[in-house]
């Protein structure tokens, strides 16, 4: 199983589609603990993408996930544009002429990805941020060897809901301390949508 250009537009779609759904949904969780605005400004931003890779040609995903990128970081307020351009961003140039992208080439690519997310943020591991989602999916596409998108998204969602029991050490969450225990944090579960929304296209495009 290989991402093509096509199936890199419908992850693309697919991602918008789970977070226009879920935009309240997203927004009622950053009003807990954050600024309260993650779900419009995530929606705002992935509508625009939606738009923005319909109205292109590609030759291929490097240049997809690139123009994904630089409109995340435009059009999506607060810290969630930078730090998910960033991701899309450092997919995009770790894919640079592979095309279509195999599986290594892929998983090496979310690597990079977690790292770049990880230096932006200047976060790490089990500090409440996108990071909890991004660097267990690292490690298990690493270790997986292969698509495989049930437990791609079985992964992605046990990596998102672990962050309900981590006291947030980053972002206006902090301020909480431990008080933000026993909410799942915004920034995993639009990533989570992200990963499902892969896996979804995937299984679709066999």
């Amino acid at each position: 199983m290989e991402l093509t250009v096509n199936k890199g537009l419908a992850w693309l779609k697919t991602i918008n589609e789970k977070i226009q759904e879920k935009k309240d949904y997203l927004t009622d969780l950053d009003q807990a603990i954050g600024d309260g605005d993650h779900g419009i400004n995530m929606a705002r931003g992935f509508q625009e993408v939606e738009k923005k890779v319909e109205a292109n040609d590609y030759a291929d995903v490097s240049d997809l996930l690139k123009d994904a990128a630089m409109t995340l970081m435009s059009k999506v307020g607060g810290a969630s544009g930078p730090l998910f351009g960033t991701a899309f961003l450092k997919l995009s140039m770790s894919l640079k002429e592979k095309d279509p992208v195999d599986y290594p080439s892929f998983s090496t690519a979310v690597g990079a990805a977690a790292e770049g997310i990880k230096q932006r943020g200047k976060a790490g591991q089990g500090e409440k941020t996108m990071v909890d989602v991004w660097v267990p999916m690292a490690e298990y596409l690493q270790n997986a060897q292969e698509f495989k998108p049930d437990e791609l998204e079985t992964k992605a969602k046990s990596a998102m809901e672990a962050t309900k029991e981590i006291s947030a050490k980053r972002g206006r969450a902090a301020y909480l301390g431990d008080r933000s225990i026993g909410h799942l944090d915004p920034g995993s579960v639009s990533s989570y949508y992200i990963f499902a929304a892969l896996a979804e296209t995937l299984q679709e495009r066999k």
